[in-house]
């Protein structure tokens, strides 16, 4: 492993002049209502994309097939006055309104498939042979999306900008964009998290869905996608986040992906770390039922930081009196995977959470 560029020590220094003041415990607001408000406000800034709460989704449905006990669905949305998404729906068979769940998809430096990582698609093979190489590798041959959908959930998952058909992006292009995007004083994190947001938004608003009931999830990035979703989303009333969470000193150490750019674009708001760690971001979502998983064998995060974190974040929980919402697992022999135990460990957690 190398160290990142740099005059010898200052990166070091820096990291470690990071106090993070508005942090719960740290911040000198004791009340943890106003704390969450005053720190939500914090990261809303960092995102430097607007909230445009107000602007019409102009859904466009197409009906695909059947499948195994819920219909399938093409949608496609404005998610901000500049983009639009397309993205799968899938709805369980009988009487809703259901419970829901807003699907999000991880990075894996693979940008030909988005929204196909989650949901198997039926309406292009190129993109189902990809689709099933990625859920063969990754999650034992099966899609979480459909598998949700099976249980009774309402699915939406849309493609993130520059996978999918928002792409591809090719991998050495990401610090492109994104630099493309800082000289246009916007972010290509901050604008996953507002389009996030907005699905949050879209989704909860449906006929068939119970508002009531809508979790974010998803692995890796997509786990990352989840707890920031459910932090700043009041229509994201649970999340399970898989393989995405640590505290920001322990996952900067050399050869980590977040210190190399390209992927790391998508998950870096600019200023946010003088204010706020990670988890301290996720604590705002409580007392929201939160499900962080992680596999001791994760080469992306270090043990150390996913311990610091989860520290953090039962402090948050505990002061709103809500410790028995969060859940947090750490599967010993298990690395960076969604596989089958994994899933179906997700998968109860929903079934007790959103049925209950």
């Amino acid at each position: 492993m190398t160290s990142p560029p740099g005059p010898p020590g200052l990166l070091d220094a820096l990291r470690d002049d990071l106090t993070f003041p508005l942090a719960w415990g740290t911040s000198p607001v004791r009340d943890p209502a106003r704390w969450r408000r005053a720190a939500r406000a914090a990261v809303e800034e960092a995102l430097l994309v607007p909230a445009e709460p107000a602007l019409p989704y102009d859904p466009v449905h197409v009906p695909g097939p059947e499948g195994d006990g819920y219909a399938r669905e093409s949608v496609t949305v404005t998610l901000t006055r500049r983009t639009r998404a397309r993205g799968v729906l899938l709805t369980p068979h009988g009487t809703g309104p259901f419970p829901a769940v807003l699907l999000l998809h991880d990075h894996g430096s693979r940008f030909d498939i988005g929204k196909e990582k989650c949901v198997r698609p039926w309406y292009d093979d190129t993109r189902l042979a990809s689709a099933e190489e990625w859920a063969g590798r990754h999650f034992d041959g099966r899609f979480p999306g459909d598998e949700l959908a099976r249980r009774g959930h309402v699915v939406l998952c849309l493609d993130a900008l520059g996978w999918g058909e928002r792409g591809p992006l090719a991998y050495e292009d990401q610090q492109a964009l994104a630099s493309t995007l800082y000289q246009l004083g916007s972010s290509l994190a901050g604008l996953h998290a507002r389009e996030d947001q907005r699905a949050a938004a879209f989704l909860a608003g449906l006929d068939r869905v119970d508002a009531r009931r809508v979790a974010a999830a998803g692995w890796s990035m997509g786990g990352y996608r989840a707890w920031q979703a459910a932090a700043l989303s009041d229509h994201v009333t649970a999340a399970a986040s898989v393989c995405w969470m640590t505290g920001l000193k322990q996952l900067m150490v050399p050869g980590n992906n977040t210190l190399r750019g390209q992927s790391a674009f998508h998950m870096l708001h600019p200023g946010l770390a003088r204010h706020l760690d990670l988890p301290d971001v996720a604590g705002i979502a409580a007392p929201k039922p939160m499900l962080f998983l992680h596999g001791g064998r994760d080469p992306h995060f270090p043990a150390d930081g996913v311990r610091a974190a989860y520290d953090r974040l039962r402090t948050v929980w505990r002061a709103w009196g809500a410790e028995e919402r969060l859940r947090l697992r750490v599967r010993p022999e298990h690395g960076h995977t969604f596989d089958s135990p994994t899933q179906d460990e997700m998968y109860a957690w929903m079934d007790a959470v959103l049925h209950a």
